[in-house]
């Protein structure tokens, strides 16, 4: 009976042991699939977790689908714009020279015929010229191979030095000095060395829109009044010309007025913009800065502004007098001032009122 005790005592003792050493690795399993688990959360969040992530950046990464979108659509329909900008200024010196100029020598007293041939060509002139030098003309990008040229920042696309006031083109995917913005119409950057063509175009273009609209007001009040009598019964017995001559000049009217009222107004903002000393992006970044000096009761001043006069002086390049009409009323192909890296401000210029 005692041996019958001893035998039982020993079963239930292998049997405690035998729970415990399963239940024992059950924990231990259950522990390291916890410790896998964990491990491999934390192992994905290192891929895409910051300390600087907030709601901001992941709105970025959710659209950045539609912005790779958007950038390559606008990279190759940069080719369209410029085949219609060309294909329309083209209709348009078409048609005055078929029915506007002809109705000018025919109508008007010598002076004004003289003045409108010598005023018409030179618009024209500065208009091809300047949309021409701007389309082609490289904006200037920062060196790669120098490293010691002044850098505020690293680009994290290109990986290299960016110098003041440049920037990266997301649609041309490179780096560009003084980037105003990227114009598809010019299917170019607007930057430090074609600036200046770039806003000469806009001005002269507005200028001869409006003159256009202006020389041909007369032409388009007759042919509006012409077109309504199509629909009289019966019709007027108009030529297949006179027809012609009639739909072009409301197309000529319509188009350099609507284009006039848009680009002026572009122009004068860009006007605005470098009697200020800034470009279109440093606008938004110096409104930020002002109105964060503002909440600490401090003044910002833009370190580019050399005063007015100034600010369009570097840039046209205009150095003296005569310059204002070598390079500001005639094509000229001088290059800007300095070299896009360097740059004058009122860090380091000892007299703040030179230039």
């Amino acid at each position: 009976k005692k041996a019958s005790y001893c035998l039982q005592g020993k079963n239930v003792r292998q049997c405690l042991l035998l729970l415990l050493l399963c239940g024992g690795t059950k924990a231990w399993i259950g522990g390291r699939l916890l410790e896998l688990w964990r491990y491999g959360k934390l192992l994905l969040r290192s891929l895409y977790y910051n300390s600087l992530t907030d709601s901001d950046t992941l709105l970025d990464c959710a659209f950045e689908p539609v912005y790779w979108i958007v950038d390559n659509v606008t990279h190759w329909f940069g080719v369209v714009f410029v085949c219609l900008v060309t294909l329309l200024t083209s209709s348009v010196v078409v048609i005055v020279y078929l029915f506007v100029i002809p109705t000018i020598v025919s109508t008007y007293p010598a002076h004004w015929i003289a003045w409108h041939l010598c005023c018409g060509h030179w618009l024209l002139t500065m208009v091809v010229f300047h949309y021409y030098k701007a389309t082609t003309t490289s904006p200037g990008h920062p060196p790669k191979d120098k490293s010691h040229i002044p850098s505020v920042s690293i680009c994290k696309k290109c990986i290299i030095p960016k110098p003041p006031r440049t920037h990266h083109c997301s649609i041309c995917n490179v780096c560009v000095l003084k980037m105003d913005h990227h114009c598809p119409w010019l299917n170019n950057c607007v930057g430090h060395f074609n600036h200046r063509y770039f806003f000469s175009f806009c001005l002269y273009m507005t200028m001869g829109c409006i003159y256009c609209s202006i020389s041909s007001r007369n032409m388009f009040l007759d042919a509006y009044n012409a077109v309504e009598t199509y629909y009289q019964t019966p019709p007027p017995d108009y030529s297949f010309r006179e027809t012609t001559a009639h739909k072009s000049v409301l197309f000529l009217w319509v188009l350099t007025s609507s284009v006039a009222v848009a680009l002026g107004g572009l122009t004068l903002w860009h006007a605005i913009l470098i009697s200020r000393g800034e470009t279109s992006i440093e606008r938004h970044i110096n409104r930020k800065e002002a109105k964060r000096l503002k909440e600490k009761e401090k003044v910002f001043r833009n370190p580019y502004h050399h005063g007015k006069m100034n600010n369009w002086k570097l840039l046209f390049g205009v150095e003296k007098r005569s310059h204002w009409i070598t390079r500001v009323l005639l094509p000229s192909s001088h290059l800007p001032n300095g070299d896009g890296i360097m740059w004058d401000c009122t860090f380091t210029r000892r007299d703040p009122m030179a230039i």
